[in-house]
């Protein structure tokens, strides 16, 4: 009886399951998001055109942030010491920064939507030019510099894709005028408010001002709208009902590993460069020192094994078999999360002649551990998550975002460590890594409930 009990309750369950998944489809049917009134297309005029409004506010605040500092170039030799050539340093950084800031924002934008970008950039270009207008420290200048710039960037960026996503054809030629023409206007008004400011207030007030356009940018911001369609769809759905196909679990790996990924490939790019400048390295010696990224692997691959033996293994007595929850298989990713900014900040600063190469290239040695620790932990959780029909999907857009970031980050290495110096340049990327950092371990505590929101994964333990 007990039986025959299990298998109704079985045959009911599954016919509730067919019905909720029935009516789950009939309702998808109804959603018709062409004629939905949150469909941009579908909205106002002043609701489209006060988003106009911001982004093209936003495009002009990162834009008139490259030349607005142009004027205070004697006063940044006076007060810093620094040759005429190098003064021109914290406008050239920033300009490097605008074109390097769209290949993260860019695909994150299609991720968290665009105004969440927006937000970001004026919140974090906005703070990183109030630390520049107060530093004491010309490498600070620059470093802040450049992180202003690299928060700004998207927003030049994904200003079309907003014009595609809210005006139709018939109606987008002034608009997108109107956007195109405030990033232009911002490198040729800089110089104009900047040769005032610097004249009656000073340098330090070029930033500050970049920190009121900012704010100013920030408040038309949200006042703003959503514009990207999927992202909009997606919010609809959940209020009508209907579970959203989400892959969250993907894009926040792929950012992550193609992160380290292109670190890799800026060493590859600069250690010649690094390794002969500060130690006078031959081309040969400089060479060799590829060999700690490998030996890293090599220690990195007994890790991911000791982890699987007595971390991993042991879960597989607990649970049934096939049913081991896959957020255990993120212990080496949790463990490389912690070594990789601790590997770049040593290699940043002992990577001088007053210390031995020994330190830098231990350090080395210490990333391309933390490196194969988690890519490969990030592959073995998604082949878990995903099922077999999706997991190449899942993985493929991991790819992408991995060499895709690969490809770029040799183009600017070498720029990158000519004008902030070994220190800051590795610095900069230290600071990254350390905000992905919280990434597996928050996989790790709420990855359950991340995968119960999303249409394709297969593992529900």
């Amino acid at each position: 009886m007990v039986l025959e009990t299990s298998d109704s309750d079985d045959i009911t369950a599954q016919a509730g399951g067919g019905l909720a998944e029935k009516l789950n489809d009939e309702v998808s049917m109804e959603f018709n998001f062409d004629d939905d009134p949150e469909n941009p297309y579908n909205w106002p005029k002043w609701k489209k055109n006060i988003l106009l409004a911001a982004t093209a506010i936003i495009a002009f605040t990162g834009s008139v942030g490259t030349s607005i500092i142009s004027p205070a170039h004697q006063q940044l030799i006076d007060e810093f010491g620094v040759s005429s050539t190098v003064a021109f340093l914290p406008l050239t950084t920033y300009v490097l920064a605008l074109g390097l800031g769209p290949i993260i924002g860019g695909p994150l934008s299609e991720t968290l939507g665009r105004k969440a970008i927006y937000i970001g950039a004026a919140t974090v270009g906005g703070l990183f030019s109030l630390g520049a207008g107060f530093t004491t420290s010309f490498a600070g200048l620059c470093v802040l510099r450049f992180v202003a710039g690299f928060a700004y960037g998207p927003s030049l960026a994904i200003g079309s894709g907003f014009l595609a996503e809210t005006y139709t054809p018939a109606e987008r030629g002034l608009p997108s005028l109107l956007y195109i023409l405030s990033p232009f206007l911002g490198p040729g008004l800089g110089p104009v408010i900047g040769v005032f400011l610097v004249d009656r207030k000073g340098w330090r007030w070029t930033q500050f001002t970049l920190v009121f356009f900012s704010v100013f940018s920030l408040i038309w911001v949200l006042i703003g709208s959503e514009s990207y369609h999927p992202v909009i769809q997606r919010r609809r759905m959940k209020q009508l009902g209907i579970t959203p196909p989400e892959k969250p679990i993907v894009g926040l790996l792929s950012l992550y590993v193609a992160f380290v990924f292109g670190v890799l490939f800026n060493f590859f790019g600069a250690f010649f460069f690094i390794f002969q400048s500060v130690y006078g390295f031959t081309i040969v010696q400089s060479g060799l020192v590829f060999l700690a990224v490998a030996l890293g692997c090599a220690i990195g691959a007994l890790d991911i094994r000791l982890c699987d033996r007595l971390f991993y293994q042991p879960q597989v007595r607990r649970f049934p078999p096939h049913q081991v929850p896959p957020e255990y298989r993120l212990l080496p990713a949790m463990i490389g999360s912690v070594i990789l900014p601790i590997s770049i900040f040593i290699f940043a600063w002992t990577t001088r002649p007053s210390v031995s190469p020994a330190v830098s290239i231990l350090a080395i040695v210490i990333f391309g551990a933390g490196n194969i620790n988690l890519f490969v932990s990030a592959l073995q959780y998604t082949g878990d998550v995903y099922h077999r029909t999706n997991v190449a999907s899942a993985t493929s857009a991991n790819s992408l975002a991995r060499y895709g970031l690969a490809a770029v980050f040799p183009l600017f290495s070498l720029q990158l460590y000519h004008n902030l110096s070994v220190a800051w340049a590795s610095s900069l990327l230290g600071f990254v890594s350390i905000a992905l950092l919280p990434l597996p371990w928050l996989l790790f505590k709420f990855g359950k409930s991340i995968r119960s929101k999303s249409k394709y994964q297969t593992a529900m333990y």
